[in-house]
């Protein structure tokens, strides 16, 4: 199977979306939404971005090298954003993006 090659960016971008999906879900119950906004927005990308390129790669997509680039800069910026905030969540889903941005660069 060709997306064995992919495994561990596989197992990275699983993470990570799951990771996006506990901090948005965690977000929007924080008592500063406002405050939030920006975090919610990027992690509703990000775990969207993760789970598309999930497929794609175990579907053995011919696009695997471009998708993952633009896969590393939401990352990357959700990351980033994440690490902003004192909470567990965004600092957990911050690690866990910063893990799948250096395997996606690893594929783009």
């Amino acid at each position: 199977m060709s997306h064995e090659k992919y495994q561990s960016a596989i197992n990275a971008l699983h993470e990570c979306m799951v990771a996006c999906n506990h901090c948005y879900d965690s977000c929007l119950k924080e008592d500063d939404l406002n405050m939030m906004k920006e975090c919610i927005r990027y992690d509703r990308e990000c775990a969207d971005m993760c789970a598309y390129l999930e497929q794609s790669l175990v579907r053995g997509t011919p696009f695997a090298s471009e998708l993952a680039g633009v896969c590393a800069a939401i990352c990357e910026a959700c990351g980033e954003e994440c690490k902003k905030h004192d909470h567990d969540h965004c600092q957990a889903c911050a690690d866990a993006c910063f893990k799948c941005a250096e395997e996606c660069k690893k594929i783009a």
